[in-house]
């Protein structure tokens, strides 16, 4: 990546985060003549990195493209008590050696999203290990209690009578206490980790350095479309997984999530990114072939291209095929006819001989029993595209394939 000006450097950051605190002093840092120390804290409690987890990793490797330190902090210290933020109930301590086994895993598959000769990795047990018991009561004089019962998560269980133990009230001044070992300039966390990030920037200040930036990218959804992506409910893909598996997931999405997960989970450009959102709104894009062009996004970043274009074609031919005939009629269609790749659906069926007129059409779309290469279309007013081969169903044994003349 080409040197790039602060301000230019602030406008790349600022894609796929929720919030920055602050951009002012982002923007003060980026303008002095020194690489800036990102910091990104890492739990080792799972050994699989889900989409989720890769969004702020992604992150971190833009601050290394733009030319800054990236420090991956892997928490085999804090990784035994066990991170509270978002929990309902105390989380098992781990021993070392499960933290050991999921590092030796989580190795690999850093590798495959930030540069490894440009990354700094440090283990908080380097510093957290070595404090004694007066050293922990010191840094607890620096701290109030009130303050870390700001905290809703531990609000929430104070309320419901769910016990907090004194392990898990120490936990963000450990994470803190990684930003001031390392004086970072930046911290990078979902929004989950907002209480912790901040507790970095009050404790850098009670030791006299200037507080880090804060920077939160979002908790992505999972494709059950409900919970945040978690490997435990289900709903996550994870990056290192085959390709016709990440393929065949993004397909089952819920169409809502479309949009979110191209802003967040691809490089492609924003100005495409609120075109697709648009045309999905207005129905001038159509849900599946949204999806597709994601799928392919995704299984390219993690797999490349050509197994990208496999893995389309596997899911063509195991699903949108499986239900076909193997001897299904064609119907000519002009390329007159379409414009710019596309046309009016109802006008397609009475063109491919489906329906005999418009409003026969659109009953039939209305009542569900329209699928365009296996995907069921119910906007009356829907354009859809036509590439050579398409094939049209409706009810359960009328198809008919598009031939383009």
């Amino acid at each position: 990546m080409k040197r790039l000006s602060p301000e230019e450097q602030l406008d790349v950051l600022r894609r796929g985060t929720v919030e920055v605190i602050s951009e002012e002093d982002l923007l003060a840092k980026l303008r002095r003549d020194r690489p800036l120390r990102v910091k990104l804290g890492v739990d080792p409690s799972a050994p699989d990195i889900h989409l989720g987890i890769a969004i702020v990793l992604r992150k971190l490797r833009q601050f290394q493209d733009l030319g800054h330190q990236a420090i991956l902090v892997v928490g085999d210290f804090t990784g035994m008590i066990g991170d509270p933020s978002e929990k309902k109930k105390t989380r098992p301590m781990l021993t070392r050696e499960e933290i050991q086994r999921n590092v030796a895993t989580y190795r690999d598959q850093y590798g495959m999203i930030l540069d490894p000769q440009k990354t700094q990795v440090a283990f908080n047990s380097e510093w957290l290990g070595r404090m004694s018991f007066e050293d922990v009561i010191r840094l607890g004089a620096k701290m109030t209690v009130a303050r870390v019962l700001e905290r809703d998560d531990f609000t929430n269980r104070l309320r419901s009578g769910v016990p907090i133990f004194m392990h898990e009230l120490l936990y963000p001044l450990c994470q803190a206490m990684d930003s001031v070992n390392l004086q970072a300039d930046v911290e990078l966390g979902g929004t989950d980790q907002k209480f912790n990030n901040l507790m970095g920037r009050d404790l850098q200040r009670e030791f006299g350095q200037e507080p880090q930036v804060v920077l939160l990218t979002p908790l992505l959804v999972g494709l059950d479309g409900v919970e945040k992506m978690s490997k435990s409910l289900g709903n996550a893909i994870g990056i290192a997984e085959p390709p016709d598996e990440i393929y065949g997931k993004v397909m089952s999405m819920p169409d809502a999530l479309i949009g979110h997960y191209f802003e967040f989970c691809t490089d492609v450009p924003m100005d495409e990114v609120r075109t697709i959102a648009i045309g999905l709104e207005q129905g001038s894009v159509h849900p599946r072939e949204a999806k597709a062009r994601l799928a392919r996004e995704i299984v390219a970043m993690w797999h490349g291209k050509a197994k990208a274009i496999q893995a389309e074609r596997a899911f063509e031919r195991v699903f949108v095929e499986k239900d076909m005939p193997s001897d299904i009629p064609e119907a000519a269609l002009g390329r007159d006819e379409l414009r710019q790749g596309r046309i009016r659906l109802t006008k397609l069926l009475v063109l491919a001989g489906l329906a005999e007129s418009n409003s026969e059409a659109k009953r039939l779309i209305s009542q569900g029993g329209v699928s365009v290469d296996g995907d069921r279309v119910h906007k009356v007013d829907a354009d859809v595209a036509v590439k050579d081969g398409v094939v049209l169903r409706v009810g359960k044994r009328r198809f008919v394939k598009v031939r383009l003349e």
